[in-house]
């Protein structure tokens, strides 16, 4: 069994890195790439995903990137962070009405991904947004695992369903956090251009810098500085001074709402934090 394994996934038990796979976890990762695989064709065209069976908008996360483009293109980018303006044009492009709201809260910087994507129709944009960053997730998780396997498994995790399904950055934000630590020993350059990149997200910039300089890795310390700034100046002069402004005059209301109020579901957020919130601490005691 572990010689036909090995051979199944291109691999030779001979050598260190090629040792077989365990026959059960190999047939755990292929029976769950198939139903993640066949999941999403087969929704579209049954109207569980991006389209209801009316023709309208299912409302999910992604409609918040394609409506902040929309004002990028309108040349009205600081528009994107003031809620009930946006929530106006994610109606308008879903054709439906939905409660809460769908808050655009990323630094100007990824502004400029949200207005190619707004460049094309919502439902082109929606599935151009989730391949396109797919692929660089799977490269990492192939390049991480050292063996075609990687291929399969990335595509197999539980994950990929949800991520896909609300058209999320997850696939994104996984490839510059695996790119990054991949790439430390043997690329320290591009390993800190991964992590600039990953600033669009800047809660990752709480821990990395204290890791970099804890481990004197001062390349990628120094390469993801510049690139962070970079993206910042760039999008200054791209997006204009009220873009920032207008970042951080809605940051209290972002953390009102999420870190308060809960109302994105504690559930959905992965710390310590939220776990104590979804158990019924209080504040307090989840940010002691």
């Amino acid at each position: 069994m572990a010689m036909t394994t090995s051979a199944s996934t291109g691999t030779s038990a001979g050598t260190p890195a090629g040792r077989a796979i365990p026959a059960a976890l190999f047939n755990a990762c292929f029976v769950l790439f198939v139903i993640n695989a066949s999941f999403f064709p087969a929704s579209f065209f049954q109207h569980w995903w991006i389209f209801d069976k009316d023709g309208l908008g299912i409302p999910t996360d992604f409609v918040n990137v394609w409506a902040a483009g929309r004002f990028v293109l309108d040349g009205h980018p600081a528009l994107a962070y003031d809620w009930p303006t946006q929530k106006e044009v994610e109606v308008a492009v879903l054709g439906v009405n939905f409660a809460g709201d769908f808050a655009w809260h990323y630094p100007p910087p990824f502004l400029a991904i949200a207005s190619l994507l707004a460049r094309m129709p919502y439902g082109i944009a929606f599935i151009t947004w989730v391949v396109a960053s797919l692929i660089p997730y799977m490269v990492v998780m192939r390049a991480i695992v050292g063996r075609p396997i990687g291929w399969m498994l990335a595509f197999a995790m539980p994950m990929v369903l949800n991520n896909a399904t609300v058209g999320q950055n997850g696939f994104l934000t996984a490839a510059l956090i695996g790119g990054t630590l991949y790439l430390i020993p043997v690329r320290p350059v591009l390993a800190g251009i991964c992590l600039g990149l990953l600033t669009y997200k800047p809660q990752y910039g709480l821990l990395f810098p204290l890791v970099l300089i804890a481990a004197s890795q001062w390349t990628v310390f120094v390469s993801a500085g510049v690139v962070a700034v970079m993206m910042a100046v760039g999008s200054w002069l791209a997006f204009g001074t009220d873009s920032w402004q207008a970042f951080f005059h809605w940051m209290p209301m972002f953390q009102q709402a999420f870190l308060v109020e809960g109302k994105a579901t504690w559930w959905k957020l992965q710390s310590i934090f939220s776990m104590v919130r979804y158990f019924g601490g209080g504040e307090q005691l989840a940010w002691i």
